[in-house]
């Protein structure tokens, strides 16, 4: 997983995945956070404080090599992907809530994903104490740079040329799923030998941490009352991990790639039970929709 395709594709797939992230958003996706605040706050409660708790019990119940359990920390850490919009918008979410929360979870995220690591590795020691593994303020810097700063360049062209931002917009996009699959796909052809491996070393792990994620973002904010079309979006937000930029960070700025396993395996179990979850929670938003009132609700 040490190739040139992942150390030098991974990061470049990273930049233009944030940049096209950038070029469609506006001020206005950050200003729109102030008129659902209770829906903002759970799932950001959800993702940055409930998540890595979740991951932390998980990894204490399963006792994985050190190096795979920061690993796991620093997938909980990861903001949501850019996918989850999608998933929303198929399955009949609050797009414009995915689009607030993913801005505001990428610009948090240079903050709080290196507090989570660097707790993970004084915790679980995966090197050893004079080999610590950490992000430093210089490995900090680098995360701001493939994070932030595509991010807010796209953001300065649209403000600037909106114009141009509209029509490369789409085009963007396409090629930050090109390019992010190219580099999926041959990491995972250049692992081919070890891939067998990684499912049954964090398999497990894994799946039960993707669907805590996604319930989590589904069944917090319902329980303090937020819509379920903002729930729907929620449970994609806080469930589609970003993660590309765990394993960029991994393997290019932390140089291990067994910091990377969980988050190359995640890549690939979330997608398939994110479409299962979001199946089962239509379905029962559909039979909710169309039962009939039983005669008390009728004389409400």
């Amino acid at each position: 997983m040490d190739s040139a395709l992942t150390t030098v594709g991974l990061p470049l797939a990273l930049v233009v995945v944030m940049l096209g992230l950038g070029l469609g958003l506006t001020p206005g996706d950050f200003r729109r956070t102030a008129r659902q605040p209770r829906a903002v706050a759970t799932a950001l409660g959800a993702q940055l404080l409930v998540l890595p708790a979740v991951a932390f019990v998980l990894v204490l119940a399963f006792d994985p090599d050190p190096a795979v359990a920061v690993g796991m920390m620093l997938l909980a850490a990861s903001p949501g992907g850019t996918t989850a919009n999608l998933f929303s918008h198929l399955f009949r979410g609050d797009v414009a809530l995915n689009i607030s929360l993913t801005a505001i979870n990428s610009v948090v995220a240079v903050v709080t994903l290196p507090v989570v690591v660097n707790l993970a590795v004084a915790y679980f020691d995966p090197t050893g104490a004079e080999g610590q593994v950490g992000l430093q303020f210089t490995k900090t810097a680098q995360v701001f740079a493939v994070v932030l700063v595509p991010v807010v360049i796209g953001m300065l062209v649209r403000a600037r040329f909106p114009g141009f931002a509209s029509r490369t917009d789409r085009p963007v996009r396409g090629l930050s799923a090109v390019v992010l699959a190219a580099v999926i796909v041959g990491a995972l052809v250049a692992e081919r030998a070890e891939i067998a491996d990684y499912l049954l070393e964090v398999g497990a792990l894994t799946v039960i941490f993707c669907v805590s994620s996604l319930s989590v973002g589904y069944l917090l904010p319902r329980l303090v009352g937020v819509t379920e079309k903002q729930a729907l979006a929620s449970a994609f937000e806080v469930g589609i991990h970003n993660s590309t930029l765990a394993i960029a960070v991994a393997i290019s700025v932390l140089g291990d790639k067994q910091l990377a396993v969980p988050a190359a395996v995640y890549g690939i179990v979330m997608f398939p039970l994110a479409a299962l979850t979001g199946l089962i929670l239509t379905r029962g938003l559909g039979e909710r929709s169309t039962r009939r009132p039983t005669p008390r609700e009728a004389r409400r």
